[in-house]
């Protein structure tokens, strides 16, 4: 048992909280609060439950924040040192596990799993270990913890050991490798993976394949059945509707959607996806597949303009670098080759701008959607819920988002660029009566499960000891 025992009686464990510090010029320090699902659902359980939400600093300015005891109320923030940060979140995190569930390696080159990687290894563990032991002080007796994604897949075993009375539960926002490329892993690096997870009361995933695949791990590496303390449990997280339309009809969306029309041109349909510049998103394939669309079917050319708003992610790491490159590089090829002086076919943007992208989801004829692999996808469900005139969804099979709505989307295979390409073609010419009982059905399925319930059907199913 830990030494100290606080009173929060719900607590959420996430390396970025709700909350990040910037210093100012002066010595003062700016807070800015963040949105999404958790936010949504803790502000859901109401201000008198004593809720807590522990994070980490992830900036200069939320560690002097730390060392000030500047603090926002229910929100606890670690200063774990920068350097086993970085080790844990990128070196292990982002460049180990996110690569393996995302089956992202080039295998006869990667992984190498070396002497660095066990020095980084025991950063992961440290870091997972500052949570287990923060959220150990601050649980009241029989708390419910709710730890979320694949950056805390240690905290719920070391987090029982310290704590045995709490109520554990584990979300991974991410997809679940399938055994044979889970086991990429050293032996026991994947056993301590799910063994962590599996210290955890309920072990949650967005989709139900993701789940087989954590059980089916479990099956492969641990040996039959999983622990009888353990449930594993499914919430499709879904996309917040009344957010989504009041805010996609403020002033600052209007000025961009004019300036979007004006870039389009008059008449013209438009295919939009919007991303982060991240691996898995297939943007590259997604922008040569319109470049065969082209090819194909010339009646297209000056009649569709690619909208493409592709946000760079993970800069600091190198080969995220040289896709957001290859994004770019691609695109200029299609407008050299296509372009005239009264048409661009790629607009691309690479700055986070999300007035802008609301714009684009309210003008989207097609949304293009083609991950190659995805925990769930929200601008699968966001796009059609915010298009104004009904939008055609063109969807990969391996977006976790297509087990609730392959049914009404024109599906692809996410590395076939002639398939895409007749998808497309297939999207842009759907009748319209088609498109608007499609449309229809999307929005049900999209909004079937909306931030803030996603995360009180958790807190409940754990409270509850339920499965499924």
């Amino acid at each position: 048992m830990a030494s100290t025992q606080g009173a929060a009686q719900v607590l959420v464990a996430s390396n970025r909280g709700p909350v990040s510090y910037t210093g100012q010029q002066d010595g003062s320090l700016v807070a800015r609060r963040g949105g999404g699902g958790l936010v949504s659902g803790l502000s859901a359980i109401g201000s008198d439950a004593d809720a807590l939400w522990v994070c980490a600093a992830l900036s200069d300015g939320d560690r002097e924040a730390v060392r000030r005891g500047v603090g926002e109320p229910g929100v606890r923030m670690l200063d774990i040192p920068a350097d086993v940060h970085a080790d844990a979140y990128n070196g292990i995190a982002n460049s180990v596990l996110w690569f393996v569930h995302h089956m992202l390696y080039q295998t006869p080159l990667e992984p190498v799993f070396d002497a660095e990687f066990r020095r980084q290894w025991a950063s992961y563990q440290a870091y997972n270990r500052a949570f287990a032991e923060a959220l150990a002080q601050e649980a009241a007796e029989g708390a419910a913890v709710v730890v979320q994604d694949y950056h805390l897949a240690l905290a719920p075993r070391m987090l029982r050991q310290l704590r045995p009375d709490l109520r554990i539960g584990h979300f991974s926002h991410t997809p679940w490798a399938p055994p044979d490329y889970f086991r990429l892993l050293p032996d026991d690096i994947a056993a301590e993976l799910l063994a962590g997870i599996l210290g955890a009361d309920r072990a949650a995933f967005l989709t139900r394949r993701w789940a087989d695949a954590f059980t089916d791990c479990c099956h492969a590496v641990l040996g039959p059945g999983i622990p009888s303390g353990t449930r594993v449990g499914v919430h499709g997280l879904g996309a917040d509707a009344d957010f989504l339309r009041g805010r996609a009809h403020e002033p600052d969306v209007a000025e961009r959607m004019t300036a979007l029309r004006t870039e389009i041109g008059a008449g013209r349909r438009a295919i939009v996806r919007v991303d982060r510049t991240e691996l898995s998103k297939n943007i590259v394939r997604g922008l040569l597949a319109y470049r065969q669309l082209l090819a194909d079917r010339p009646e297209w050319r000056e009649r569709v303009v690619h909208v493409a708003f592709a946000y760079p992610s993970r800069q600091d790491l190198a080969v995220y670098r040289d896709y957001t490159a290859a994004v770019q590089r691609v695109a200029e090829e299609i407008n050299a080759e296509y372009g005239t002086a009264g048409w661009t076919p790629v607009l691309l943007h690479v700055e986070d701008d999300f007035a802008r992208s609301l714009a684009a989801y309210r003008l989207a004829d097609v949304a293009l959607v083609n991950p190659i692999r995805d925990g769930m996808n929200l601008v699968a469900k966001e796009v059609p819920v915010v298009s104004d005139e009904g939008c055609v969804l063109v969807l990969s099979r391996e977006a976790g988002a297509y087990e609730e709505l392959g049914a009404d989307a024109i599906t692809v295979n996410p590395y076939d660029i002639g398939g895409t390409a007749d998808a497309l073609h297939r999207a842009l010419t759907l009748p319209a009566d088609e498109r608007a009982e499609r449309t229809k059905r999307l929005i049900a399925a999209a909004t079937a499960l909306p931030p803030a319930q996603w995360f009180l059907d958790q807190l409940h199913a754990l409270q509850a000891g339920q499965a499924g």
